[in-house]
């Protein structure tokens, strides 16, 4: 799998924009006064919104140590460390996922379901779980869930696990620090403008005035 240029297009897409609008993206930084369990927020909330959120973050975990233990492995299956970027996980996409299921309970038994049936599957192949099995052998059955139009009958469970695992993952990663910046996004930046180009003024038989270009036209920046 092309798996940044495919996972692109999908957040970008329709897919993924629900999970996005309902995210919400944290920052690691405390600010004064605030008690260390308490989760800070980078954009504007309304106080309704914000008590929410912070009581979804507060509940017990969803996913259990091994759950989450083989989140982590498959997200960094589909969105691995490359030299653009850190992996899914060094984006904290696993607590994204641990959160959205808490906010949209919807996921939480396909999640759960879709887990079990990774570890049923390599039980059977390998006598062991998932996250216990070498890289290859992970892949391996990666590669059977991936393509749906290539799937057999039998992995349709596995298929529909893995598509909901990519775009929470995909979802996930490029909504947060590293993936905005793996994506190139700049966001609202100050342009430069040197005035109409030399040749088009030509062209027209028009030209800057001194008083122009001194206080209209240069921009120096500063």
């Amino acid at each position: 799998m092309d798996r940044r240029k495919s996972l692109k297009l999908i957040v970008t897409g329709a897919v993924a924009a629900p999970i996005a609008i309902a995210g919400c993206k944290t920052d690691d930084k405390k600010a004064k006064g605030a008690v260390a369990d308490d989760p800070q927020f980078t954009i504007d909330r309304n106080p309704d919104e914000l008590k929410y959120e912070k009581e979804l973050l507060a509940k017990e975990k969803f996913f259990t140590p091994h759950e989450f233990a083989t989140i982590t492995v498959l997200a960094d299956i589909i969105i691995p460390k490359d030299e653009v970027s850190g992996s899914a996980s060094q984006a904290k996409v696993p607590e994204f996922i641990e959160f959205i299921v808490k906010d949209m309970p919807d996921h939480q038994v396909p999640m759960k379901g879709g887990l079990r049936w990774l570890d049923m599957q390599m039980l059977k192949r390998y006598e062991k779980t998932f996250k216990d099995c070498s890289q290859q052998q992970q892949i391996e059955l990666v590669d059977m869930i991936a393509y749906p139009k290539k799937a057999k009958p039998e992995m349709s469970q596995g298929v529909q696990f893995f598509s909901l695992m990519r775009n929470l993952t995909a979802t996930g990663f490029y909504t947060s620090e590293s993936g905005v910046k793996d994506l190139g996004y700049a966001g609202n930046i100050a342009t430069q403008w040197d005035g109409v180009p030399a040749e088009v003024l030509q062209q027209y038989k028009l030209a800057y005035t001194e008083k122009e270009l001194k206080e209209c036209v240069s921009f120096t920046g500063k």
